[in-house]
């Protein structure tokens, strides 16, 4: 008898140990909205979707054309770590034109996106055990950095009655032995409120005085609809800043971000990048150079103003529909709405009340378990980024539903 070959054994999920710090991240809620969404979609019923927050509008087209100018001169090998020097230029001269402020292009990182920046900046920074502070709500990715890093993220509840923002004194009220810096955005996912000028020097002033870290991440920065935008490097030149090329410049599957960092700490920064990304896209970044022609930025103010229209009429919609909306959103493009004093049953129940919305009305919108612990089931939020006509359907669709309960 020939002789039997060995039996081989490959590892299952059963025997196969996960790392711990798996445990500590949660899934993303909103997928089973997009999920649900998906699944209507292919069975012929028209979603409109103001649940995920992306641009409905794509990169301009001198973004586009430089991306293929990049290709066909074969400029698509490895860049430095930090990114190309015309466009870490070319983000320094933007901060003077925009903010009036000088920059020295050698704090400038060039990301893989504005994800990509706050896993180095956490990487950077955070220790086990290591707390680090938060508003609460806040965009979940925050935490879950964090914890990828062995550290323990802090949620400090944050009302409107300050933006849902975090103050001075909530620094200062939570910040103990084990605190070692805290991490804010501003606009905010998922409130759409920006920090005032006030607030933001109070906070970093506070944090300072504890000897911490702040960053602070101003993805949409640009997206600013009430007042002129505002940058935290204005206040404390200690800061770590983190900017995309996302969410204003219209780019999310570019994958391409900046952090603002110290310059004693771009040693460390370039370190890391160098070992857990080499390079962001090549292409990306030379077509990012574009994003600051004359012709790109008319258009990207042009699409500001139009989100600013979209802002300004579903925000009173929904107020008339009996959604709460204490603080009137800022910026990004998001609406951040108590649904409890809604007449429908699910009113209790913000993941029961999306997933009824979507059921009854095609409308997909993101429960508040996503962003936090501070009375998520009162909470929905809504993106508006999709067309102003979508906007006002939607609208029209959740009055039909609203309306009868109340009558």
């Amino acid at each position: 008898m020939p002789d039997q070959p060995a039996a081989t054994h490959t590892p299952s999920a059963h025997t196969m140990q996960v790392a711990a710090r798996v445990h500590a991240i949660e899934p993303f809620h909103v997928m089973e909205v997009v999920k649900a969404a998906s699944e209507l979609a292919r069975a012929g019923v028209d979603v409109i979707s103001m649940s995920v927050g992306e641009p409905d509008f794509t990169a301009t087209e001198q973004v586009a054309e430089a991306a293929i100018a990049a290709i066909r001169a074969g400029a698509t090998q490895y860049t430095d770590a930090l990114g190309l020097a015309p466009l870490r230029e070319a983000i320094a001269a933007h901060y003077a034109a925009t903010y009036g402020i000088a920059i020295d292009r050698r704090r400038i990182i060039v990301t893989a996106g504005a994800s990509a920046g706050l896993l180095l900046a956490c990487a950077a920074l955070v220790g086990e055990g290591d707390q680090v502070l938060m508003p609460d709500p806040c965009y979940p990715c925050n935490r879950h950095f964090v914890s990828a890093f062995g550290g323990d993220p802090v949620l400090v509840p944050a009302g409107p009655d300050q933006r849902y923002q975090l103050s001075g004194a909530d620094v200062d009220a939570h910040w103990t032995e084990r605190t070692r810096g805290v991490i804010v955005a501003s606009p905010s996912n998922p409130t759409g409120t920006a920090m005032t000028a006030a607030q933001l020097a109070q906070m970093l002033a506070a944090v300072r005085a504890h000897g911490g870290f702040a960053i602070v991440d101003e993805i949409y920065q640009g997206l600013s609809f009430d007042a002129a935008p505002e940058t935290a490097l204005r206040f404390d030149p200690a800061v770590i800043t983190v900017n995309s090329f996302s969410k204003y410049f219209n780019m999310t599957g570019w994958r391409l971000g900046w952090l603002v960092v110290p310059e004693a700490l771009v040693p460390v920064f370039e370190k890391l990048a160098q070992n857990l990304f080499i390079c962001p896209s090549t292409i990306a970044q030379h077509a990012a150079l574009a994003c600051f022609e004359p012709a790109s930025l008319a258009t990207y103010e042009a699409r500001r103003l139009e989100f600013k229209r979209r802002r300004d009429y579903l925000v009173p919609a929904l107020r008339a529909l009996g959604f709460s909306i204490p603080v009137m959103p800022d910026g990004a493009f998001y609406v951040y709405a108590d649904i409890s004093a809604l007449p429908h049953p699910d009113h209790g129940d913000s993941a029961a009340f999306c997933l009824a919305v979507l059921r009854e009305t095609g409308v997909a919108i993101v429960p508040g378990a996503d962003f936090g612990v501070a009375a998520p089931e009162r909470h929905v939020r809504f993106s508006y980024a999709t067309s102003f006509e979508r906007i006002e359907a939607a609208v029209a669709r959740l009055a039909a539903l609203l309306a009868p309960a109340s009558a």
